[in-house]
């Protein structure tokens, strides 16, 4: 067994050095992101109109829209999950990048359009960061 890998089998092992507070905080954090994303993917798996009309609004077909709630849907499984929640961070990361992406050539308002998706981001790594100790360890090196 390599070094790194002793080093993580042992960090994993070890209990949160977590204040009780900064759990609370990330959990509170996490749970309205999760609320919010959620509430997106069911409208999407619902075929909703609204779903469909701001689907198209962006200028992608309205038939990508369950594909991407099944996306979706893995991404937050994969967040939800204490051991692959950074990647999930990450992988969510990319996703509502595009979603900027997206509204950046569409020309939409800055902080109502264009920066939304960063601030969900911004609140699905700040979650991360407050619960797991891999990720603020990240910071402190």
């Amino acid at each position: 067994m390599t070094a790194a890998a002793f080093e993580a089998r042992e960090l994993a092992s070890r209990p949160s050095a977590t204040s009780r507070r900064a759990r609370t905080a990330s959990w509170i954090v996490t749970a309205l992101v999760l609320l919010f994303l959620a509430f997106d993917i069911t409208i999407k798996l619902m075929m909703s109109p609204e779903a469909i009309q701001g689907t198209q609004e962006l200028g992608y077909p309205a038939g990508i829209v369950r594909p991407l709630a099944y996306l979706q849907l893995i991404l937050l499984v994969l967040y939800m999950v204490p051991r692959t929640a950074p990647l999930g961070a990450i992988l969510w990361t990319g996703y509502l990048g595009g979603a900027v992406a997206t509204h950046v050539r569409l020309e939409n308002p800055l902080f109502s359009h264009i920066l939304f998706p960063t601030y969900v981001a911004a609140f699905l790594w700040l979650g991360l960061w407050l619960r797991d100790e891999r990720v603020r360890r990240l910071t402190t090196r």
